[in-house]
């Protein structure tokens, strides 16, 4: 039986950031990390990343309220070499500790052309796409990778067992016009995804997951509290271009700032690893986006399959949500705002009515 969409109404963004912000700072957290999830979880629901955006403000908010996520205070820097940093995040919000990495980029790139910043030990990130188009508009190429070292959910390509996280890697890419935003994970959809079908009743719509037997399976539940596996891109059938993705994503936010599964960590942990180019250091932003621009062209130009629209680039319906967001109102799910209202009540806020 085919499932129904969730209804969904849009509220206004001004309201909405203000009211996430004095909901996290309730908790006790610092002002700067409250306003940087505010804009994080918010950004990805008016991308259209449902699954990571205020649909997870209440595990956050548990989460700050019971010491899981830190709230105050700064990271520890481990290593700084110029263009090369590494701090322990202290687990503190993967949201503020990447703005900072962008802070810290945005002050050095000038000198260094490449500046790589690696994250240990982090709180969760939300979803990595929200945080590119901040370099991209100054015509900067970013990457932006992470891992969960103390979490398992996606088997090796051949295996049964879960061993990897999803581990979603990002890009940005500047062009004469809208950016290329890229947001893929190495496995085929998310934890969190499973974790909220679970949560709905719902199945995966196909056979996305194994099951503990090595079975394929379209059941989130076999993912979230079966022992079984989210398959990595490419399924049963090419799964090893997804498994190889996930290794280079945990080299890159494990390995590289040193802290990792091997250290066996507990809770939530996160690995990050942010690289920006300035396209000036190396052949000139013009020469740059000539080339990216004249992709995109290219991409749109090509012939549709029979019957379909456009071929698009990746990012592009996420910019026009985002737009439409400002003047439209954030798209919520009824659940999401069900779950937080009672939040927003207790804390005596006041959640903003719907816009007609």
């Amino acid at each position: 039986m085919t499932q129904s969409a969730p209804s969904t109404l849009r509220y206004p963004l001004p309201e909405l950031t203000q009211l996430i912000e004095s909901l996290f700072k309730a908790t006790g957290m610092d002002a700067d990390k409250a306003r940087a999830i505010a804009h994080s979880l918010l950004s990805a629901d008016s991308m259209g990343h449902g699954t990571h955006g205020l649909a997870l403000a209440p595990w956050y908010l548990a989460a700050a309220r019971s010491g899981v996520m830190t709230i105050a205070g700064e990271m520890e820097i481990v290593n700084d070499r110029g263009g090369c940093v590494t701090w322990n995040g202290r687990r503190l919000p993967g949201a503020w500790l990447i703005s900072r990495a962008i802070d810290t980029a945005l002050e050095r790139i000038a000198q260094h052309g490449v500046v790589t910043v690696a994250i240990a030990n982090s709180h969760h990130t939300g979803a990595l796409a929200v945080y590119l188009p901040r370099l991209t508009e100054r015509g900067l190429m970013v990457q932006l990778v992470c891992s969960g070292p103390a979490a398992k959910g996606v088997a090796p390509f051949g295996g049964s067992e879960p061993l990897f996280t999803p581990n979603p890697m990002a890009a940005g890419i500047p062009t004469k016009g809208d950016p290329v935003l890229l947001d893929i994970s190495s496995s085929i959809t998310t934890l969190n995804s499973a974790r909220q079908l679970v949560a709905r009743g719902e199945r995966f719509p196909a056979m996305w997951a194994m099951d503990k037997n090595g079975q394929p399976s379209d059941d989130p539940n076999v993912v979230v509290s079966g022992g079984g596996s989210l398959l990595p891109v490419g399924g049963f059938d090419h799964g090893h271009k997804g498994y190889g993705m996930a290794i280079l994503a945990e080299a890159l936010t494990q390995a590289v700032p040193g802290y990792g599964r091997a250290d066996e960590p507990k809770g939530t942990t996160l690995g990050i690893f942010l690289q920006v180019t300035d396209p000036r250091a190396f052949g000139g932003l013009d020469a740059f986006t000539r080339q990216s621009q004249w992709l995109v062209d290219a991409c749109h130009a090509n012939a549709p399959l029979p019957g379909g629209a456009r071929v698009r680039v990746p990012g592009e319906h996420a910019l026009v949500r985002q737009r439409q967001a400002v003047e439209q109102g954030v798209p919520l799910v009824q659940g999401t705002v069900d779950a937080l209202v009672p939040l927003a009540d207790a804390a005596g806020l006041a959640w903003p009515a719907a816009m007609k």
